[in-house]
């Protein structure tokens, strides 16, 4: 990683685009140039992008790189509005901005929900919602003159039930927090509205909670509850409020774009979809392969160099905000070779990929994820093994922000 820095001239910065698209043009462009670039971020705040495999890999795990806000230069010097679209990922209290320690501390609070055994203990749970959804997948079409959006009946309600019943959210609170999230992870939210939107979701979940703490059930957020209460060295109420938030969104956000990138990419790719159909390669395979060829994240922020590094041979200063490049790692071609921008269920570097995170910050939530994935795909294309998409992927508006990764609405024609 701590190669001499490149004595050519800076290249110029990438200015992100608050309003998304899709990323893999641009990104196959600055991968040319090399694994790390400047990037203009929202507000004209300077930082920088890693995009390389390798390069990320190393950045994510390297000991000099943090998540605390407080190694935010432009942060702590004042630069960085309430209204910054970006500023919650970098402010939150909980795991996604904790290090060390404290970041051990409240990530053992939660890693007893996600262990292989509990997830798979949930298998049955999830079979039973995607058989519900199904139906109202099929009625929705019935209903739609043949043709139904895939991603709000079917893709959305699965990760954000599941994981508003681990937290014990009434589902009367789910269109709200879904509305709120996506507000909060869009990257072109004007900044009064998402002052507004920030405000909002954390008084909701402060009222979730206070109805936990007067009635305790089954669930996370009253275990969470309870490890406050315990005493404020264990978690404290700014970290309750934050841990249910980073669980909430990155509890439906992810899988909500991974299961309807999938379907993308089988219906572009119809021979996958028949090497699977015919068990010539299993769901996970496409999961995997859609992971890495089309990652549900595309740029997460932030980490900070904790002091000047060097990575392949760019220098990135100490409290740099940095952007990990997920979806350009994904098909970087020095690590999943020439053909990494063809979508291939049977490609063995598959599983190499980083969208689920790499080191301490590794996502706690990626068993879930994944077999939420694969449950939904084979339920989908068993009962309806001709769908396909009712509008040519071109005409597919694509998901505001250059954080998350997809398409905002993906018709379909759901044909037995």
């Amino acid at each position: 990683m701590n190669t001499p820095p490149s004595a050519a001239p800076g290249r110029p910065p990438h200015r992100m685009d608050p309003a998304g698209g899709c990323p893999h043009a641009a990104n196959a462009r600055l991968l040319a140039e090399g694994a790390v670039t400047p990037v203009v971020l929202p507000g004209e705040i300077e930082g920088m992008a890693v995009l390389g495999h390798d390069a990320l890999r190393d950045f994510l795990s390297h000991p000099d790189v943090a998540k605390g806000a407080q190694h935010f230069t432009a942060l702590t010097e004042g630069r960085i509005p309430d209204g910054w679209p970006l500023r919650t990922f970098a402010t939150v209290p909980g795991m996604t901005t904790a290090d060390g320690a404290d970041h051990r501390r409240l990530r053992a609070l939660v890693s007893s929900a996600f262990t292989a055994r509990r997830v798979e203990e949930l298998r049955p749970r999830v079979e039973a919602v995607t058989a519900g959804l199904l139906d109202g997948l099929a009625e929705a079409a019935r209903t739609g003159g043949g043709v139904a959006d895939l991603r709000r009946h079917y893709a959305l309600p699965l990760p954000l039930g599941v994981i508003c019943e681990l937290l014990g959210v009434d589902p009367a609170h789910q269109d709200r927090l879904h509305r709120l999230s996506s507000l909060v992870v869009a990257t072109d939210t004007e900044p009064a509205q998402a002052v507004a939107a920030n405000r909002e979701l954390v008084e909701l979940l402060a009222s979730i909670a206070g109805e936990k703490a007067e009635a305790p059930g089954d669930d996370l957020t009253s275990a969470l509850i309870a490890a406050r209460d315990e005493g404020g060295d264990r978690l404290s109420q700014p970290e309750l409020i934050g841990t249910l938030l980073l669980m909430i969104i990155a509890g439906h956000e992810t899988t909500l774009n991974l299961v309807t990138n999938a379907v993308r990419a089988l219906c572009g790719h119809r021979e996958q979809l028949a090497l699977v159909l015919e068990g010539r390669a299993a769901w996970a395979d496409v999961v995997e392969e859609t992971l890495r060829w089309d990652s549900p994240v595309s740029y997460f922020p932030f980490r900070y160099p904790t002091r000047d590094l060097t990575v392949d041979g760019t220098l990135i200063p100490r409290g740099t905000p940095v952007l990990a490049g997920y979806s350009a790692a994904g098909r970087d071609a020095k690590a999943h070779g020439p053909d990494a921008d063809r979508f291939d269920i049977t490609r063995t570097t598959a599983a190499k990929h980083l969208s689920l995170g790499h080191g301490p910050h590794y996502c706690l939530g990626a068993p879930l994820a994944r077999m939420e994935a694969a449950i939904a795909l084979e339920a989908l294309f068993t009962r309806f093994p001709d769908l396909d998409l009712a509008v040519p992927e071109s005409e597919l508006a694509r998901h505001a922000g250059f954080v998350g990764n997809s398409v905002r609405a993906l018709p379909v024609r759901p044909t037995p």
